[in-house]
């Protein structure tokens, strides 16, 4: 059994709990759906718990206001989904996943069965890879990052724990990307290139240098 298949199979045998109610949360559901996986619920702050509120997609699936109503399921009994979209710089997504990787919960990879994803790539814990996505062998992939719809990372790229490769986005042969930094859509980065931490690339910008830690590159 290759990285992926395994990842897949320890994580699907036990009901899934969402930790957000938006857009990138229902597409996550879609998926999951799909893939016939057992939902135990939506945990969302903002959240009035009524259908009336919720996409289409997040119909009939059991409503949680409170991110301490987590702590009602026991961290062997369910694995979490990060539901919060990845937007440049704003840390939410990265605080939830750390904050309730401390107390114990893993956090599910949710991939598509409409993504490519090499039985040779390596993906960390809570990575999620959306339809029309490629990943190809030798690519690793950190925690809780986000490969997006359409995004091509070409092989034996590197990309560190809470990044966003948006939808479209290339990145070409051996591209290192560290943590926390953003690819936006349409970006193309190309071969052998060292993007550092906290980096955020604006959409369709085409990359051909290193980018330091820190900065913005348009």
């Amino acid at each position: 059994m290759n990285n992926l298949e395994s990842v897949q199979a320890a994580e699907t045998k036990l009901p899934h709990l969402i930790l957000g109610a938006g857009g990138h949360a229902s597409v996550l559901v879609d998926i999951l759906r799909q893939q016939r996986t057992e939902i135990a619920g939506l945990v969302s702050p903002d959240l009035q718990v009524t259908d009336a509120v919720l996409r289409d997609s997040l119909h009939a699936i059991p409503c949680f206001a409170d991110d301490d109503d987590v702590m009602q399921f026991q961290p062997e009994t369910v694995v979490l989904v990060n539901g919060i979209g990845a937007l440049p710089r704003q840390g939410l997504r990265n605080k939830l996943f750390q904050h309730f990787s401390r107390q114990g919960y893993c956090f599910a990879s949710v991939i598509s069965s409409q993504a490519l994803v090499s039985p040779y790539a390596q993906l960390g814990h809570g990575v999620q890879v959306m339809p029309g996505a490629i990943i190809q062998a030798g690519a690793v992939i950190g925690d809780n990052s986000i490969i997006n719809s359409g995004a091509i990372v070409e092989h034996d790229c590197q990309i560190g724990a809470h990044c966003h490769i948006a939808p479209g986005a290339t990145l070409c042969g051996q591209v290192n990307v560290a943590a926390n930094s953003f690819i936006g859509a349409r970006a193309v980065v190309i071969q052998n290139l060292m993007i550092e931490e906290n980096v955020v690339v604006a959409a369709g910008a085409r990359v051909h240098r290193d980018v330091l830690a820190g900065e913005t590159y348009i």
